[in-house]
């Protein structure tokens, strides 16, 4: 049965895999996006200025993946979630993270963001990231994908898309009463640096939306504009009781962060997700460590997690003066990451890396991994179809998925600049095995 079991999950993902090379059947119904981006935010003018400033946001197709493979997503997510308990993890991952990351006030961890590589052998976990960006883009996306022909009407699924406004509204309640013990906040501000000059300022736009008609009053801020009067975190003089934290600043050490640093460190303000989400989670050094099977082993992590990890975290290692020549020569092989990276700036893939670059990689702090190729997705463009790579991310809070996209994009890194590519819906192909109900 096991055997059986195995020929038609490899069969369902031949199928994602030719659906994602030569299916354009189902499209985004632009018509339907603009007005649900327009109703979201309140604004008719909303959808249009978001097209002409950010034309490769949305791919028109979506990406197709196997049911199974994103089951085994979710248990990476567990087992990740998992290790993080584990004292020995902890004391590993604190011990080159700031001292601040040490405050542990009760909240979790809000948007997460997972984000895996889907080859033949499975998926791979590429890296985690706090603040991951595009839930709220993706939501309205993800509903306003069009069939055109019978093939792909059926049987595929939007993944985790139910309910998508109340498991967000659910999830600031939840962090909140983490840390207050019960109620909700009355007031949430998404805080950023110069909010609106951010790429994905739109983005802050829908969450405030969102967050208004959940019943919250909710302002977007710029960092440096809060105060803390030693009680209270104020902007624009009204009491902020949770903070949407999208700083990249992860430590909160810069001098236009310190409103909210006292007000975090004093325990006055709940904020989601913070410097201990990112430490434990988020600090590319982690990824060392969940690919290091016999620490995980000795700190005393469960056997059916340890199998999950290992196969599916590719191994990685801080670079240093005792293993740079090693990983030089190896460099083909491996991917290159700040430790304290974000949003795939000053990544580099090996074969890429020159001699200049590689001066710059030893004397900052980074981890090589090794390279795991990402999946691809035919798009049609006007010249005729392109390949584009394509990754996934899942959207987690306290280990568990709010929703999944993918990203199609050419170059190194992701990228939301790529004609044809940005964000694309997640289409579930589902496994079926035959005996079963």
């Amino acid at each position: 049965m096991q055997d059986a079991q195995m020929s038609v999950v490899e069969e369902v993902g031949s199928k994602a895999e030719r659906l994602n090379q030569g299916c354009f059947c189902m499209t985004i119904d632009r018509v339907a996006l603009t007005e649900a981006l327009n109703r979201e935010v309140g604004s008719q003018d909303f959808a249009q200025e978001l097209s002409s400033t950010h034309p490769s946001l949305f791919s028109n197709v979506p990406a197709f993946v196997p049911a199974e493979l994103l089951t085994e997503m979710g248990r990476v997510i567990d087992a990740v979630e998992a290790a993080a308990t584990l004292p020995g993890y902890c004391e590993a991952a604190f011990s080159w993270a700031p001292s601040i990351a040490g405050l542990d006030f009760g909240p979790a961890e809000a948007l997460m963001g997972y984000d895996f590589h889907v080859a033949a052998s499975g998926p791979k976990l590429i890296e985690v990231n706090t603040n991951a960006g595009g839930a709220f883009l993706n939501a309205p996306l993800a509903r306003a994908q069009r069939a055109c022909c019978a093939e792909a009407r059926v049987p595929f699924e939007i993944s985790h898309l139910q309910d998508f406004g109340s498991k967000i509204a659910d999830m600031f309640i939840d962090e909140w009463r983490r840390q207050r013990g019960a109620g909700r906040p009355a007031t949430i501000a998404i805080v950023d640096d110069a909010p609106q000059e951010q790429y994905l300022f739109p983005e802050f736009r829908l969450a405030k939306a969102l967050l208004e008609k959940h019943g919250f009053e909710a302002v977007i801020a710029d960092a440096k504009e809060l105060h803390f009067d030693g009680k209270t975190l104020l902007f624009d003089g009204r009491p902020v009781d949770l903070v949407y934290n999208c700083l990249v600043d992860f430590a909160l050490e810069e001098p236009r962060h310190a409103a909210l640093q006292a007000a975090y460190v004093g325990g006055k303000v709940v904020l989601t997700p913070n410097p201990r989400a990112h430490a434990l989670f988020a600090d590319k050094r982690n990824l060392t460590l969940l690919s290091a099977s016999d620490r995980l082993r000795r700190w005393g992590l469960a056997q059916n997690h340890l199998d999950v990890l290992r196969a599916t975290v590719p191994p990685t290692v801080i670079v240093s003066s005792d293993n740079a020549d090693a990983l030089w020569q190896d460099r083909r092989n491996l991917f290159f990451k700040p430790a304290r990276g974000h949003g795939s700036k000053a990544a580099y893939r090996g074969d890429k890396v020159t001699r200049k670059v590689w001066v710059e990689i030893l004397v900052r702090e980074y981890v090589a991994q090794s390279y795991a190729a990402p999946g691809t997705r035919n798009v049609q463009l006007e010249g005729g179809r392109a390949e584009l790579k394509a990754d996934v991310r899942l959207y987690t809070f306290a280990g568990n998925i709010l929703l999944a996209a993918a990203r199609l994009y050419r170059g190194q890194n992701t990228n939301m600049r790529t004609p044809g590519g940005g964000f694309a819906p997640v289409l579930e192909v589902p496994t079926r095995v035959a005996g079963s109900a």
